[in-house]
């Protein structure tokens, strides 16, 4: 309760709650170790076999992860997928999430990873593999259409039209596959190098009573 001063009188007002309806889920989390010589030699050896983004380059290869040095690394990612299934989707239905399409981002200097979306998957991810701690950052867009945009004074989640996370090496991030992103220009020296995947569910989805019953094998 705090006091507050209405027509003179002093009256006692409950402390007023805005809550966030309908948020956004952005997962974020760390590998928990460094990649392997093996892992970190076939990330370089597809470097060489790249195909042209916009605004950067990819590997040639776009299941990645289905190769033998990334096996380990798979497993990693999917209990991480696992685990924001578990947390934002929670369905009483089988299903079971898993990773269709990776690939790796090669980003030099003055190259950036153009705004998307990533379509036909429910859930998206990236992994970073090499980054400049003070420098990268991955950007989220606010899509929803405003009529009235006054100047904003302070900045906040509900007031944002993009949001910002700073990336440092083995950073993990999960988010909705509709949710626009992009990376700014790259800057510094290094190469920045992420992995992303695409994620969608296979099993029984809805319910045959209601009519809403999809198989997805």
């Amino acid at each position: 309760m705090k006091e507050v001063r209405i027509s003179g009188i002093i009256r006692k007002m409950k402390e007023a709650q805005i809550v966030g309806v309908f948020p956004t889920p952005v997962y974020t989390s760390q590998l928990g170790r460094e990649l392997t010589s093996l892992e970190l030699k076939f990330v370089e050896k597809n470097k060489k076999i790249f195909i042209k983004n916009a605004g950067n380059t990819t590997s040639a290869n776009n299941y990645i992860l289905n190769e033998k040095p990334f096996k380990k690394l798979k497993k990693e990612l999917q209990l991480r997928v696992d685990d924001y299934f578990q947390k934002v989707i929670s369905s009483k239905n089988n299903i079971t999430p898993y990773i269709t399409q990776s690939w790796v981002n090669y980003t030099e200097k003055d190259q950036y990873h153009h705004k998307h979306t990533h379509s036909n998957s429910l859930i998206s991810g990236v992994f970073y593999i090499n980054c400049h701690k003070s420098l990268d950052k991955i950007t989220f867009f606010n899509e929803t259409h405003r009529t009235i945009k006054p100047e904003v004074k302070n900045w906040n989640l509900f007031n944002s039209e993009s949001w910002w996370f700073p990336v440092t090496t083995g950073d993990i991030f999960l988010f909705p596959s509709s949710l626009t992103h992009m990376v700014e220009t790259k800057q510094g020296e290094n190469t920045r190098i992420s992995l992303s995947f695409n994620v969608f569910i296979k099993g029984t989805v809805g319910s045959n009573h209601d009519l809403t019953e999809l198989i997805l094998d």
